[in-house]
């Protein structure tokens, strides 16, 4: 597997180089045959040390982090997750290969709009602390949905290939997921 390691407020020493590389060679049995190239950033912050893997793979980011009182063992939790969700993923794409995969949900259960109450985003003292730009890769819902599963995030913005529309999948707070389609 190539590595594009990065230190912040962190000397990467041989050692510990050499400790990151042989922990995600041992994840190149899983990519069958593809090279990926996997992101690490190792950081330091007060008593913990943390570290981040990204690794494209197959059109998704696989992606993790944690963070322990040693980067050694750090490195090993991570790389541990990472497998997890690798072997994760290809268990739901056998799946869904031989069973049709995920089955779309009733349209009538996602809500025609979402409301969280009156406007209170524009409070005094809020600021927009980040913007985020990447492309809209085409994708089926269940492809989005297993993607923000692998992110660990609680909504993924994709393109729907077969509208070619923008939508955003979330996971509902009492279970399921919502689909947020703009008309």
């Amino acid at each position: 597997m190539q590595l594009a390691l990065y230190g912040k407020s962190l000397e990467l020493t041989p050692s510990l180089r050499g400790h990151v590389q042989q922990r995600l060679d041992k994840l190149d049995r899983l990519f069958a045959g593809t090279v990926p190239t996997a992101q690490v950033v190792l950081s330091v912050q007060r008593d913990l040390q943390s570290v981040e893997v990204t690794i494209p793979f197959e059109g998704f980011l696989v992606r993790a982090e944690d963070s322990e009182a040693s980067m050694y063992a750090a490195v090993d939790l991570v790389l541990e997750k990472l497998e997890r969700q690798i072997e994760k993923y290809r268990t739901r794409l056998n799946r869904k290969h031989r069973h049709g995969g995920l089955r779309r949900a009733d349209t009538g259960a996602v809500p025609d709009a979402v409301a969280d109450g009156p406007d209170d985003a524009a409070e005094e003292g809020e600021v927009l602390v980040r913007t985020k730009l990447f492309p809209l890769k085409p994708m089926t819902l269940e492809e989005a949905v297993l993607q923000m599963n692998l992110l660990g995030h609680d909504f993924f913005v994709f393109r729907e290939s077969a509208s070619e529309e923008v939508q955003v999948v979330y996971r509902r707070r009492h279970g399921g997921y919502g689909l947020i389609v703009g008309q």
